[in-house]
């Protein structure tokens, strides 16, 4: 069989993949920390899925976690082994979703695939079960027709990307390293943009801080009894938007936006009057920082701030680090980038183009380590958004991209 007649494949069967993005859709895989009891119901309908397809080499590497449904977070790897094993391709996806918001704000049932106009909507059918989805297709066009592709392909079906990969990657990092080998490729289809051009090599530091400001609660008319947690609260937020986006100043063109971001986020309930005035007062950032710049230094700033607000205020501070990544780059001109960028070129039509992205994904796990990894789908960039959807198309021409870097590696 040729690489056309694959490719036809794969076309001829894009039903399967709006099948398994339904099937995928109706498991609500949120992690606890999202309200939900992980991926465990989703992923057994994965596995089920892959084993009525012929892709039946599967291998399961748990992670306990004792507030998920059986203890445990899945991590489902599939094997399609290769005409040879010098290195294996690895092309790596998340189960776990983000919640869905304000469901006021969805046209559909977010947990109900809808399909309209040549899109799926719900939730998780961009982020990522699209790349999930083309991930199967690619390799279930090799296993359906009975080609063996050049390298041994690995797909991993991860849980805990949303909320920081303790359950997931880093997990499999820390507990199975025997996995996984620098001589690998590793694709991660969870970025990218319309066209299917970017090739992300680089992300920006990860950073996410939930503060705590104690005062003194008290009635609202005598603020004077009281210290107003709120109001020190919302004025140290303004400042330290301002401070640290004077600080950390710097531009790369690499990445968009061009600077680094610090935004004030998530708030957590504090009175439930009108007339209280509040005496604790627990809010978010979430920073995204230019590699040329350290957490640290960030950190060291923030410190100094608090310092001078409770000064000045009388209140006390402190703060969680609810994650903290730094993430090298992966080298435009290596291997894998360069395969990716012929597959694209191939399947696409359009020379492809490296960048640096803020949002973060399991491969600045992998790229600290020294695997040289890449980023890359074809997407409308939905991603936690209400009436999130993917696009058809996309789908089947990244699972296209990805059999042809299959077939050629």
């Amino acid at each position: 069989m040729n690489k056309n007649e694959l490719l036809k494949f794969i076309d001829d069967n894009r039903a399967e993949c709006v099948q398994l993005e339904k099937i995928l859709t109706s498991h609500k895989a949120l992690a606890p920390e999202n309200g939900g009891n992980g991926e465990w119901e989703k992923c057994a309908a994965l596995e089920d899925f892959l084993r009525s397809h012929g892709i039946t080499n599967l291998e399961r590497f748990d992670a306990p976690d004792e507030r998920a449904l059986h203890g445990r977070r899945p991590n489902l790897v599939a094997t399609i082994p290769g005409k040879k094993d010098d290195y294996k391709i690895w092309v790596i996806a998340h189960l776990d979703v983000v919640p869905v918001g304000n469901l006021a704000d969805w046209k559909t049932d977010p947990w109900t695939v809808v399909e309209k106009d040549g899109k799926l909507f719900g939730r998780g059918v961009e982020d990522d079960q699209q790349g999930l989805c083309s991930a199967f297709a690619a390799a279930w066009a090799f296993v359906a027709n009975n080609v063996q592709p050049e390298r041994t392909i690995k797909l991993l079906f991860a849980a805990d990307e949303e909320v920081g990969s303790k359950y997931g990657m880093i997990w499999l990092l820390q507990n199975h390293p025997e996995l996984f080998d620098k001589k690998d490729f590793f694709l991660i289809p969870d970025g990218g943009d319309s066209e299917g051009r970017t090739i992300e090599v680089a992300e920006k530091n990860v950073l996410w801080l939930e503060f705590t400001v104690q005062g003194i609660q008290t009635h609202g008319s005598r603020p004077d009894q009281g210290l107003n947690a709120c109001f020190v609260a919302n004025r140290f937020s303004m400042t330290l938007y301002d401070l640290l986006h004077k600080e950390f100043n710097a531009s790369d063109e690499l990445f968009e936006p061009a600077s680094s971001t610090f935004e004030p986020t998530k708030r957590a309930a504090n009175v439930d009057g009108v007339n209280i005035i509040p005496g604790k007062e627990t809010f978010c950032f979430d920073c995204r920082i230019l590699p040329r710049y350290k957490n640290q230094e960030v950190l060291k700033k923030i410190d100094e701030l608090i310092a001078e607000e409770e000064a000045k205020s009388g209140a006390k501070f402190s703060y969680t680090l609810l994650q903290n990544a730094e993430s090298k780059a992966t080298d435009k001109n290596s291997p894998v980038v360069k395969a990716l960028a012929c597959a694209i070129k191939e399947a696409h039509g359009i020379d492809a183009k490296t960048i640096g992205i803020g949002g973060g994904t399991v491969a600045a796990e992998l790229r600290n380590l020294g695997y040289d990894c890449v980023v890359w789908s074809t997407l409308d960039e939905m991603a936690h958004m209400p009436n999130e959807y993917c696009v058809v198309d996309n789908l089947i021409k990244d699972a296209k991209t990805l059999a042809l870097m299959f077939a050629a590696i």
